[in-house]
This record gives structure tokens, C-alpha cells and sequence, in this order.
């Protein structure tokens, strides 16, 4: 095929960045903000950038066609490890290489025809965006959202950093996959705990997100209602608080198991006749813990008192306990849940059932597993005979009255470790001075400059040395950095006003824009940036920064891009790179595959005969320009005006595929039937989204700012009718189409006269396309 796309796609976006095409300013039209989630500077674009961005500039420019005044920048997640680990191999400063990548990948997100507007674009790395950052720690700090402690904290011996919980997957680093152990160490904190429950219930107010994004935020911010239960060492004053769903049950309690970084072991063991043996499983013990793990503890030698009956219970230091959830200590009741079960089982201690299913009876000591159903209480004093939902609620009114528990709301969510032991990331604007103790510097002081002349800021005395901000006497900065997911939390608020001295965000500029109409990026996502990004806005609403509580109203969660069934990777060998598809096919070619492999939410199996395919459908559409006379075919009319109704839907649920198919089968019917110069321009708007480069090129000038084309509802004057007898085809009728049933149902019998055995039973009209003859 003869089709120059070099020469078009390079003219067309020459064009556009003369014309500012994809400049936005604030308008009467109606705004929408259109946003993709900023890409990490690591050198090259993959398949998922370029599945994610061209995903994002569809929709932009679809609503920018509509008539909307569409916002559609770009920026760069620049700080963080992968730019200090190339400094180390490639003896090159993390700034230099930060710099350097963006300055490529901005070029081949340029090749493939986005409509971003550069003019706001951002750097997470630069001191005029990181101001901000401790600015807004600052006023957390300010407001008790921000402190420091000494914790047991995740720490990746690989990357030599802590992680936040959320940045642990099964054990491992979520980076670089090395298994995560635990570490003591000081710590600053954002308290996102103190808005657990405004991050819940404000799921409710969102619009189109996944349902599976909403489940994996409802079940890490993890709302439980229970009760705290006061168990009391009996030998002591300490009192152990244990937090349950399950209060029905709490006379069945057999053993009490502690978490081993619970804070009261130490106390508790300091006497104890094994105490170097159970500080031994401790250190064993100290990882996170994994549902599959063997369930293993050690008995400390004291006892606790279940305040509900007085009964002496053992207490246990287990691994299957988490010091993440409740107050990391439980009530183990055996007979009644399976992990219990699983561990009195293998250190034989007593099972008590409590709870017997109606009609049955069950017996501890042929108990196959825990029985974890609805029942009746037994054992259980006065609550004997309630059926355990209703004893929840009696037992923990009984409770409270009596002193022993309270009616607790529980979260699994824990606060966010923001301390990160790394150079290249945001200065924690905080400084120790010896008189005054921990101090933030102050605002005016802002931005403190992360120094260039070194590579870790432990070591820069021109960094470390400083003068506390409250007396003036020599004081030393912190030389830890912040987690580089406190950069992108707040980010598309200064893409609104990126020069703007005066605050994070102009409030004219935040008040037009906000919040993001469409969020689109990946599903890994789900937890960590989206969680932050929701936090720190509840947290600039309350500041009264931003007027909005939640800042992405629909999230569109794209699937991956893998070949040979898996995802790509160097060490699979089955990496794509889209600068080989640029220069062997173009930018509209490699966009179209992109968006009519697979629907955006879905898998998309790279496919090299796809990607063949969409190349011949570009040239089919360029020649098509070669066929184009002066007026159409009167059923190419029809079916134009038929396909932008369907594109048009089909565009606003963002069904690409779909929409991308119905054009191929109107470009198919051209090559039959005439196609006029209206019907051309028209099925060239259509296709503009997809292909810019090549619709532009075509529509000429029209092409610097397309308009959606509208259609018109054409009246069938003929339909063909299947006629069956019995269910079995027999004959095809083409009638008019606003023919009546009863003369629908003379017609089909006259058809089948012939074919007819026996009598007529009824005649079925299935729809206005299908008729049956019961004989």
C-alpha cells in the first residue's frame, strides 16, 4: 500500500503544535477533565503506556468534538528508587537521567498523536512542584495528621527502604519482589485512620468505577463492628483488650493469642522460665504474616481471665495473628473458627462448642473442622437457646452494661508510613535541634532544595547543618524523603495552574476544573495511588484548598497488555516496543489495535496479525478518497446516519471495539455501493479519535478542530420477514414495513399454503422479522 503515514503523521503534528491545538484555557463551554495517570520517566514507553494514553486521548478528543472544553495534560512521576539504581549502575546523577527520559518519552508520546497540552506539563522532581509537597506536610503536620514514631516497619533489604503496607504484596516487595522482613526504626506517619470512614462511605458518591477497585478499597479500609472485650492477666493489672466480630461465641474462648510485635510481650514474658526461647520465636515470627502459613506459637506461661465466666485461659504468642488488625490480639475459640481450630488441634488445646447447628449436636471432641454457620447457643449461660445473630447483640448490650467491653468500630486500615531512606525523593521539611526538639521549618523557608552535589543526604553537611527555626541555635534537617505516592497524590490539581506562586492550586482554576471527570489507569492502582489520592483531597477539602471531596468522579481501570499469555517482559522475551511499530506502521495504526483487540478494561493479547490488519483498514480508508463522488448510494446514506448513532453510543460507554468494527463495515459497503463527499466527511469524523493523523490529512483544514457529526432516524420502508412452520424455515417475505399483524399473518399462510400439514394451531408473530406457523 502507497500511503505516505511518515510524512502525514509528521505534518499533522507539526500542525497541531503550531496551531496550540490541544492548548486549554477556562471557557464558557463545558468543561471536562480528561486524565491519565502520569507515567514514571523510566527511559521508553511499553504497550501499557501507550494502551493507557490512547485510551485517554480517544475520549478526549470524542468530548472535545462534542463541543466540550476538554482538559488533557501531562506530567511526570519523576522522583523515586529506579532513577537512583541507574545513577548506581550507569554512574550518572538520578537528575541527569530523570531528565534525559523525560525529554524522550515526551517525544514518543508526542509520535503517537496524544492531544496533551505540554504548557502544563509538571515534574514531581522539580523544587517549584515539591514545595508543595512539604508545604501540604506542613499542614498535616499542623493539624496532628502528620507525626513521628518508633514502629516495626516493612523493610526491602534490596531497595534499603521501608514500605508501607500497602506496598507489600505477599510478602514481597512491590517493586522489586524480594521478600519483606521488619525493622524497628523512627518514622513519620500521615494518619489516614482519623478519615477511615469518610474513605468508605464516600465510595457511595462515586460515578462509573469498576466494582472491583470499589471492593478492593472497601476491603483495605476494612470496617468491622464488634466489641472490645477487657481480658485481665490474672497474676497483674494489665488488662489485654481484644476486639471481635463475634461476642456470641466468647463462651467458647479456650486460649488468648498475641500478636508477636503486640506491645504488652515484652512485659508479659519479662518473668517468664522460657523467656529466651519465646524471644527466639518472636525473631522467627517477626514477618508478615500469609494465610497459607503454617500456624505455629509458643505458650508464655501466663493466664488471662475471660471476664464473661471467669475461667482461667491460656495465653499464646502466635504468627497467624496480625498486630495490622483490631488491637492484634484474639480470643481463640476453636470450635468456631478454622484457623483456631487448625492451631488448638496441633498443640492440643480444648475445644468448647457454643453454637450447635438446629437439629444437630455437635461434640468437640469428634469435630472435623470449625463449625463457622449460623446456630443455637449452648454453654453459654442465660444466652443459652438464642440464636447466634440475636445473641451478638444481647451479649454485647450485656457487656457494655456490665463494664467488661464496648461496642467498638474496628478498620484494617493502618496509617501511612511516609519515611523513605532514599536521596532522590522530597525532603521532609522538618529539623532536630537539641533545645527545642522535633520543629518544621518554616513556610517561608520553602522549598528545601534537595541538593544535586551528592547522592545520599546523610552525607551533604551543606543539607544536614542548619539553624532551628524557633531558637536559632545549630540544628540538623531530616535526611529522610518522602514517599514518592505523597508526589502523585495531588498532581492533577497543578496541572490546572502550574505556574501559580501563591498556593498548590489556584482557587479560580480548581473551581472550574475540578474534579477529574474521567480517571484512567491500571487496576494495580486500586489500592495504593487511589487511596492517597482520595485521602490527601479529603484532607485539602477539610484545608479549604479544594472545594471537591473526592477528586475522580469515573475511573476507567484498563487490562493489561500481554503476549503469548503472558505479561510482557525482557526476561520472557515477548516485549513489544512500540518505536518498532511506529516506524513500521505508523501511530494510527498502532492506535487502532490498540483499541479494537480487546474492549479497555479488558486483556489485550498483542497480536502481530491484528496489528496487519488494522494497517490494510488504514489504506482501505485512504484509497477510499479515490471512489468519493459527488452524492451517495441512497443505502449508503441509510447506513452512514445508522453508524454514527451506533458509534455515537457505542463512544459513550467506551465500547472502542465495537465502534471501530461498525466503521470497518461501512468502509466494506463503500467499495460496493457510491459514497458522496457529505457521507465521506462525515464517516472521517467519525473515525478521527482513532486515527487523527489520517482523518485529518483527509478532512483538510477541518481536521484542526472536527466537530461530531449528527444523524437523522430514516424510516424502513421494506423489512424482510422469516416465516417458519413449526419452527423450521420455510420461506422469506419482504413487505412494507408499517404492514399490520393480521395482514403480516394472511401474507406468511399465502407463502406456506403449499408446505402447510394439517390444521393451523396459531400463527406466532416472534417479532416484526420472524413469524411461526403452529400446525
Amino acid at each position: 500500500m502507497n500511503y505516505p503515514f511518515k510524512e502525514i503523521e509528521e505534518r499533522w503534528q507539526r500542525i497541531w503544535q503550531e496551531n496550540n491545538s490541544f492548548s486549554t484555557e477556562k471557557t464558557s463551554l463545558p468543561k471536562y477533565y480528561c486524565l491519565e495517570m502520569f507515567p514514571y520517566p523510566s527511559g521508553r514507553i511499553h504497550m501499557g503506556h501507550v494502551r493507557n494514553y490512547v485510551i485517554g486521548d480517544v475520549i478526549a478528543r470524542f468530548k472535545k468534538s462534542l463541543g466540550s472544553s476538554v482538559m488533557h495534560p501531562m506530567g511526570w512521576d519523576a522522583f523515586g528508587l529506579p532513577a537512583e539504581n541507574a545513577a548506581l549502575t550507569q554512574n550518572i546523577h538520578p537528575a541527569k537521567w530523570t531528565d534525559d527520559n523525560i525529554s524522550h518519552m515526551k517525544e514518543e508520546l508526542k509520535r503517537l498523536g496524544l492531544s496533551l497540552d505540554f504548557r502544563r506539563e509538571v515534574a514531581t522532581c522539580k523544587p517549584d512542584y515539591y514545595r508543595w509537597n512539604q508545604w501540604l506536610f506542613l499542614k498535616l503536620y499542623e493539624k496532628g495528621l502528620a507525626y513521628r514514631k518508633t514502629a516495626e516497619v516493612n523493610w526491602c533489604p534490596k531497595c534499603q527502604t521501608v514500605l508501607a503496607n500497602e506496598q507489600v504484596e505477599d510478602n514481597r516487595c512491590w517493586r522489586c519482589e524480594s521478600e519483606v522482613g521488619l525493622k524497628s526504626l523512627e518514622q513519620w506517619f500521615f494518619k489516614i485512620t482519623d478519615y477511615a470512614g469518610r474513605l468508605l462511605s464516600d465510595l457511595n458518591f462515586l460515578g462509573e468505577w469498576p466494582e472491583n477497585v470499589l471492593t478492593m478499597q472497601k476491603n483495605w479500609i476494612g470496617r468491622s463492628e464488634g466489641i472490645l472485650i477487657y481480658f485481665k492477666e490474672e497474676e497483674s493489672d494489665v488488662v489485654i483488650p481484644v476486639f471481635t466480630t463475634r461476642p456470641d461465641t466468647i463462651f467458647g474462648a479456650t486460649y488468648l493469642t498475641l500478636a508477636p510485635q503486640h506491645p504488652l510481650v515484652e512485659r508479659l514474658i519479662a518473668d517468664a522460665d522460657n523467656k529466651e526461647e519465646i524471644q527466639g520465636f518472636i525473631e522467627r515470627a517477626r514477618v508478615r504474616t500469609r494465610e497459607d502459613i503454617e500456624k505455629e506459637g509458643i505458650f508464655i506461661g501466663r493466664y488471662a481471665i475471660n471476664p464473661v465466666n471467669d475461667q482461667r485461659v491460656p495465653i499464646w504468642i502466635a504468627n497467624y495473628v496480625l498486630m495490622e488488625y483490631g488491637t492484634g490480639a484474639i480470643m481463640a475459640v476453636p470450635a468456631h473458627d478454622q484457623r483456631d481450630f487448625e492451631f488448638a488441634k496441633k498443640y492440643d488445646l480444648p475445644i468448647r462448642v457454643v453454637i450447635q447447628p438446629e437439629g444437630e449436636s455437635l461434640n468437640s471432641e469428634t469435630l472435623q473442622s470449625a463449625y463457622e454457620e449460623e446456630g443455637v447457643l449452648t454453654g453459654s449461660t442465660q444466652f443459652n437457646g438464642l440464636g447466634n445473630i440475636e445473641a451478638i447483640h444481647k451479649i454485647s448490650d450485656w457487656m457494655t452494661a456490665k463494664g467488661i467491653g464496648k461496642r467498638e468500630t474496628c478498620f484494617r486500615l493502618r496509617d501511612w508510613l511516609i519515611s523513605r531512606q532514599r536521596y532522590w525523593g522530597t525532603p521532609i521539611p522538618m529539623v532536630y535541634c537539641e533545645t527545642c526538639g522535633i520543629v518544621p521549618v518554616s513556610e517561608a523557608e520553602l522549598p528545601i532544595i534537595l541538593p544535586l552535589e551528592t547522592k545520599t543526604l546523610a552525607d551533604c553537611l551543606e543539607f544536614t547543618n542548619c539553624l532551628c527555626p524557633v531558637c536559632g541555635n545549630p540544628a540538623r534537617r531530616e535526611t529522610d524523603t518522602m514517599d514518592t505516592f505523597v508526589d502523585s497524590s495531588w498532581y492533577f490539581l497543578r496541572y490546572l495552574s502550574p505556574d501559580y506562586r501563591d498556593g498548590l492550586v489556584s482557587r479560580d482554576d480548581m473551581e472550574h476544573w475540578m474534579p477529574v471527570d474521567q480517571y484512567i489507569g491500571g487496576v494495580e492502582h486500586a489500592i495504593l495511588h487511589l487511596l492517597y489520592a482520595r485521602f490527601i483531597t479529603k484532607v485539602l477539602f477539610d484545608l479549604e484548598v479544594v472545594n471537591v471531596k473526592e477528586p475522580f468522579i469515573n475511573l476507567l481501570a484498563q487490562g493489561m497488555v500481554i503476549k503469548d499469555g503472558a505479561k510482557m517482559s525482557k526476561s520472557k522475551g515477548n516485549v513489544v516496543d512500540p518505536d518498532e511499530i511506529l516506524e513500521k506502521y505508523g501511530a494510527d495504526t498502532m492506535r487502532l489495535f490498540i483499541l479494537f483487540a480487546s474492549p479497555p478494561e479488558k486483556q489485550l493479547e498483542w497480536d502481530d496479525k491484528g496489528i496487519e490488519g488494522c494497517w490494510r483498514f488504514i489504506g482501505r480508508v485512504y484509497r477510499l478518497k479515490d471512489r468519493v463522488g459527488d452524492c451517495d448510494d441512497p443505502e449508503i446514506t441509510k447506513l452512514l446516519h445508522k453508524t454514527i448513532k451506533l458509534v455515537s453510543a457505542d463512544m459513550e460507554r467506551f465500547s472502542f471495539n465495537t465502534a471501530l468494527a461498525k466503521l470497518m463495515e461501512f468502509t466494506n459497503e463503500c467499495y460496493q455501493k457510491k459514497i458522496g463527499k457529505d457521507s465521506f466527511r462525515n464517516f472521517l469524523l467519525l473515525l478521527f479519535p482513532f486515527a487523527p493523523h489520517l482523518a485529518s490529512e483527509l478532512l483538510g483544514g477541518e481536521g484542526l478542530n472536527p466537530k461530531w457529526p449528527s444523524y437523522s432516524e430514516f424510516k424502513e420502508e421494506k423489512i424482510l420477514i422469516v416465516v417458519q412452520i413449526n419452527g423450521k424455515l420455510k420461506g422469506k417475505l419482504l413487505v412494507e414495513a408499517d404492514i399490520s399483524d393480521d395482514k403480516l399473518k394472511e401474507k406468511a399462510i399465502s407463502l406456506s399454503q403449499d408446505k402447510l400439514k394439517g390444521e393451523i394451531k396459531n400463527i406466532i408473530i416472534v417479532s416484526r422479522r420472524l413469524v411461526n406457523i403452529v400446525c
